[in-house]
């Protein structure tokens, strides 16, 4: 990373996190850089730090605990660990917090992820804006404030036992029937933190790529590309599960795959998980982001919930989840937020409700998710433009000529239907339009795609 007077980092600081290329992005300087930006913006005196299982996570965040330290926090340092976890140690410790991971990317990348105490988030509006400041100032010469009291102390502390146990007391899985699940780590950190929550859970587990290894051999620690779930999907038919689990890199993800081998929706695990909290916390208010199936609102408002729609990105739906006071939320990406876990995401709490309620009942798990997919969706469609605002205002004019069509601008354009809608955003992180349709038939769907995408990619 070649630092000077003018050092920009607007390509690694993104909307609500850091990513990017190691070392040409980010290196040990910038990450303590960052460790002293963090404590001297959140005014934070305790710290808890976490990685993942990429080979230049544990020197990152030594640097970033180092920074932290020489402005006066003690830090206490979680090692290998899960995003949610790491969000556990910030709930339960009541420290600010920063996992070291990028997440599904490829495996020269790496980042960090913010939080004040009690997991709350660090977003461009909520801190992160000021450190990227900070942190441009000081890589540029300007020197580092006096810290407010003596350098802090550094210490190790081993929190996965600490993290089942919180996680199983939320979901009572004791009287699930016998289940053979198989689970693909992705050579990810589930490969981690899967045998500690599941050693008391009354299921077989089949794993597959467990061994923790940041390099990914196997496949893309990113469900969310079908595939990587192809080796997945294969050995659930071959050993005839009842279940398979997909988590990404940092495991705060769990993508579904049913006993035929099937992908299940995100929109589907957010409408089950939602009607299983719905009857604990009757009247609640559950949240869902703007790309998740219209079943979603459906079925809140159907078992008495109110829904509330979001934007996409952690940081702005564990602000609404404060704010609204709800009791769960979910994303089309397979983030599922939840009050009793610091309105963090976690998809192990999230794999435990699927299991749970596919457990307690005899139906198959592609019975159990018929009722929550009832319209035909895209699913994430990505294309390259070199303008993106062109693009996005190009469509928004030949479809809101239409009678019968609406449109707002709560993240990117969506459109709007009695029979369809689509969304067409930015991505917050890559130089892409993100396009998802839905539509009460296939033929719709289809029709609206192909429109969408002919003036998207002329």
């Amino acid at each position: 990373m070649n630092v000077g007077p003018n050092v920009d980092l607007s390509a690694l600081v993104k909307a609500y996190d850091i990513r990017g290329v190691v070392p040409d992005q980010l290196d040990e300087e910038l990450a303590r850089l960052f460790g002293a930006a963090f404590v001297e913006t959140t005014g934070a005196d305790a710290v808890v730090t976490g990685h993942d299982m990429r080979p230049s996570s544990p020197a990152l965040a030594r640097a970033f605990a180092r920074g932290a330290a020489g402005q006066g926090a003690d830090v206490i340092e979680i090692g290998l660990c899960s995003t949610d976890e790491l969000y556990f140690a910030s709930g339960t410790l009541g420290r600010a917090g920063a996992m070291f991971t990028a997440s599904h990317n490829p495996a020269r990348y790496n980042g960090i992820k913010m939080c004040r105490a009690g997991a709350a988030p660090v977003g461009q509006d909520t801190g992160l804006r000021r450190i990227r400041a900070l942190v441009e100032s000081w890589a540029a010469g300007e020197p580092l404030p006096e810290p407010r009291s003596a350098p802090g102390s550094v210490t190790r502390r081993d929190l996965l036992g600490d993290y089942a146990a919180h996680l199983l007391s939320l979901v009572d899985v004791g009287a699930v029937r016998p289940l053979r699940i198989v689970v693909d780590a992705g050579n990810g950190m589930s490969g981690l933190t899967v045998p500690a929550v599941f050693r008391d859970v009354p299921v077989e587990i089949v794993p597959l790529y467990f061994e923790l290894d940041g390099t990914f051999p196997h496949h893309e620690a990113n469900p969310l590309d079908p595939a990587n779930i192809v080796d997945l999907q294969r050995a659930v038919r071959e050993t005839e599960a009842d279940l398979g689990l997909a988590f990404d890199g940092d495991a705060d993800r769990c993508f579904v795959v049913d006993e035929r081998g099937e992908a299940v929706a995100p929109s589907a695990i957010t409408a089950l998980i939602a009607t299983r909290l719905l009857a604990d916390h009757p009247g609640s208010t559950v949240l869902h982001n703007l790309i998740t199936s219209r079943t979603v609102p459906d079925v809140i408002r159907q078992h008495g919930g109110t829904p509330v729609r979001t934007r996409v990105g952690h940081s702005f739906i564990k602000a609404e989840m404060t704010r609204t006071g709800a009791v769960f939320g979910g994303e089309h990406s397979a983030h599922y937020y939840f009050r009793d876990f610091w309105n963090a995401d976690t998809g192990m709490l999230a794999a435990l409700h699927v299991i749970a309620a596919l457990g307690t009942q005899p139906e198959a798990m592609s019975q159990l998710v018929r009722r929550y997919q009832r319209y035909a969706a895209s699913g994430e469609i990505n294309s390259t433009v070199a303008d993106q605002r062109t693009a996005i205002t190009a469509v928004r004019e030949l479809f809101t000529a239409r009678p019968g069509v609406t449109a707002d601008d709560l993240d990117g354009l969506t459109v709007t239907t009695a029979d369809w809608w689509f969304n067409l955003r930015p991505s917050n992180t890559e130089p892409l339009l993100r396009l998802n349709v839905e539509a009460t038939d296939t033929q719709t769907l289809n029709r609206v795609r192909d429109e969408v995408l002919a003036v998207v990619r002329r």
